[in-house]
């Protein structure tokens, strides 16, 4: 398994040039770029062409919703195939004439079908509009706050407070856990019947990812891990999560208890995973990665 291949929704998919969302007059000049490209978003969705295949509907500047845009509205992402490319983070109930063959679409649901580049920069607008929303009001002392920064950092408007905040991330780790010929999965109620998955959950305050894995699998699982090693990481917009993944060790003498978030949990052989026992998670997940890695270890 190639450990410098990078997991979906990541990648060097845009060039971020952050020292230019310091500049006063960054707004001007890609408005007065006839290069930039804008990318509009309404909520959770973004405005994507259904066919032939999803892709994202980019828009240049002399479209009447560019043009209409408030300032405040405009969120600069970064170069994006050479490009200047700008999120125009609209209002939910916004609604006027779009592109014909054009609406605005979810990304869950659609990411195994867009090209890898544009899933991470629909990821990466998710994210900052998620965050943008929740930031309206200062956490401080509940005054509006206004975007400053290309979009990036959200101020008080407050004079006694002006507290800046900037975009976060709720890290979660994911793991595969082994016995040497087996692995554990777990599976969740929501979930369609037969579809298991790693083992994931939330690192809290005051601990290290290597402590919340072990913490998170004898929770959901009752099986205590050592060997815990890291794997690879993901950014997942749903809605702000970081996977952080992990390969680790069960220890001898551990049995399967089920708790916490989990309807289920077993263990499974590399044959039983190979011939489509248990439903694996899609391709484009870590946690997919994680199983691939060790069932390929394996030859």
């Amino acid at each position: 398994m190639d450990h410098d291949r990078q997991n979906f929704f990541s990648g060097p998919y845009i060039d971020r040039r952050a020292e230019v969302r310091d500049e006063a007059g960054w707004l001007e000049a890609a408005l007065a770029d006839p290069a930039t490209t804008f990318l509009l978003g309404r909520g959770t969705t973004h405005l994507l062409y259904a066919d032939p295949q999803p892709r994202i509907a980019f828009l240049t500047r002399e479209h009447p919703a560019v043009r209409a845009a408030d300032a405040r509205q405009f969120v600069l992402l970064g170069w994006f195939r050479d490009a200047r490319c700008v999120l125009i983070d609209l209002e939910p109930d916004w609604s006027e004439a779009l592109p014909a063959g054009t609406s605005f679409q979810e990304l869950r649901p659609l990411s195994p079908l867009l090209r890898g580049d544009e899933a991470g920069l629909l990821a990466y607008a998710r994210a900052l509009s998620i965050w943008r929303t929740r930031q309206r009001y200062c956490g401080a002392c509940g005054s509006l706050t206004v975007p400053e920064r290309a979009g990036h950092c959200m101020r008080c408007t407050n004079e006694s407070c002006r507290h800046e905040f900037f975009p976060r991330l709720d890290p979660a780790i994911i793991v595969l856990v082994t016995d040497g010929e087996r692995a554990l999965l777990g599976r969740q109620g929501s979930w369609v019947p037969g579809r298991y998955s790693t083992i994931a959950g939330f690192v809290e305050p005051g601990e290290s990812l290597e402590d919340a894995v072990v913490r998170e699998v004898v929770e959901e699982t009752g099986v205590h891990v050592a060997g815990v090693r890291y794997d690879s990481s993901q950014p997942w917009p749903f809605p702000s999560s970081l996977m952080i993944g992990f390969q680790a060790r069960a220890q001898s003498g551990s049995r399967v208890q089920v708790g916490g978030e989990l309807e289920d949990a077993r263990w499974f052989t590399r044959e039983q995973l190979r011939s489509g026992e248990p439903i694996l998670p899609p391709p484009h997940s870590i946690s997919y990665r994680l199983i691939s890695t060790w069932l390929a270890a394996a030859g």
